[in-house]
């Protein structure tokens, strides 16, 4: 990816930096926000912080905001809603539209559209609501074996994620699953390279970044190590046989696109130590830009800076009514 690309800032307007909102998340989302919102200041763009969680959207008309940068995580900023509401108003917003933010928020539609795509993604089962008596939960380390991952599906940042290693522990990960989410996920767990890789772009535009390779402590990659430790070690390059790379980034690209995924987004995969068997574990589409973030970690390897990085993504801004009509 190029490092050169001019962004006339004065054509961006009155920006809104949308960052804290009401999910779990809130606390990542302020850091990532506060990021976003000095990069952008520091580049000349006459941006402001906005927290959804103490005004209402409605303002943002208002007071005359052209666009949206959405730093918010979670539910109620990464899940359609947020997105909805700005299409309503016609303000252009980064990152993904109100389809592909919904979807991407669920893990369990996710996995769907990916394994009708042929994409590989760990084996499942999603126990709604009515499917979580104790003889359907305690069922779960037969089906899919030992040590398997239980999962919130529609929450992120690790928030609601166990490893289970022994079977008499899967009523405490469910129990702690259902604090976030009314819905369980479990998954399979993939001994093997934790991997991630951002996209930016649309549609045949899209590009694979870098992808970075996840040494986790002997704790693992938990919330706590993820963003306020320096425990975890990141490693870009990553390392990894260059064909390697280039078929995780093929396979990275059509997990972005089966979703309509636009402007950016980062893909977190594991691939098998056993085979080297790539498996797709689930999709951000608005993606972490704290100090301990990755998106722009793989940015920098291919020259791009923090604010380079903010002002292109905010340049991407735009509506899903504006999207180029497909036949």
């Amino acid at each position: 990816m190029d490092s050169v690309y001019m962004v006339d800032v004065k054509k961006l307007g009155k920006v809104a930096v949308l960052l804290g909102g009401t999910s779990a998340e809130r606390e990542i989302s302020l850091m990532s926000g506060t990021g976003v919102l000095q990069a952008l200041q520091s580049q000349g763009v006459d941006a402001h912080a906005f927290d959804p969680s103490e005004r209402g959207l409605h303002e943002l008309k208002a007071q005359g905001f052209d666009r949206c940068f959405i730093a918010l995580h979670g539910r109620h900023g990464e899940d359609g809603c947020v997105q909805g509401a700005l299409e309503m108003m016609g303000i252009p917003y980064t990152g993904s539209g109100v389809m592909a933010s919904a979807i991407a928020m669920d893990k369990v539609m996710t996995k769907r559209i990916w394994l009708a795509e042929g994409l590989p993604t760990p084996r499942h089962v999603w126990l709604a609501p009515d499917q979580q008596d104790a003889a359907t939960i305690a069922a779960l380390p037969a089906q899919l074996g030992l040590p398997l991952v239980v999962k919130a599906p529609r929450e992120g940042s690790s928030i609601g994620v166990t490893k289970v290693t022994a079977a008499e522990d899967i009523h405490a990960a469910v129990a702690e699953s259902l604090r976030f989410d009314p819905d369980v996920l479990g998954e399979a767990f993939i001994q093997g390279d934790e991997l991630t890789c951002p996209v930016m772009g649309e549609g045949a535009e899209a590009r694979a970044l870098p992808v970075i390779r996840i040494v986790p402590p002997e704790a693992g990659y938990d919330y706590q190590n993820k963003y306020f430790t320096d425990d975890v070690r990141y490693l870009c390059p990553s390392g990894l046989p260059e064909a390697e790379e280039r078929e995780i980034q093929r396979i990275v690209l059509a997990a972005y696109r089966a979703l309509g995924c636009r402007g950016w987004g980062r893909v977190d995969l594991m691939v098998r130590a056993s085979d080297r068997q790539p498996f797709l574990l689930e999709i951000n589409t608005s993606p972490g830009m704290t100090g301990h973030s990755l998106v722009p970690m793989s940015a920098r390897a291919v020259g791009l800076s923090y604010e380079a990085l903010c002002l292109r993504l905010l340049a991407m801004a735009r509506l899903d009514s504006a999207r180029p009509h497909t036949a």
